[in-house]
């Protein structure tokens, strides 16, 4: 439950662009492996597991770097 919560928070946040508030649909499942799997120690801190996830870019899942890059207004 807690490692739920956590992600939720995080994808709630995270991958939005500053100007407006929205989480991109389906970022807690394309992501939430690699969270865990190169940024465990950062959860549950949702700006410490972005910030890690981005300097693993090129270790990320390619659902995940999709989703980085729509959060980012790129399709």
């Amino acid at each position: 439950m807690r490692k739920y919560l956590i992600l939720s928070i995080f994808f709630g946040f995270a991958f939005i662009p500053s100007a407006h508030a929205q989480g991109v649909p389906g970022d807690k499942d394309a992501c939430e492996p690699d969270a865990y799997r190169l940024c465990d120690d950062a959860v549950p801190d949702a700006v410490a597991v972005e910030k890690c996830l981005r300097a693993h870019m090129k270790s990320l899942s390619s659902a995940c770097k999709k989703r980085f890059a729509i959060g980012a207004g790129k399709k």
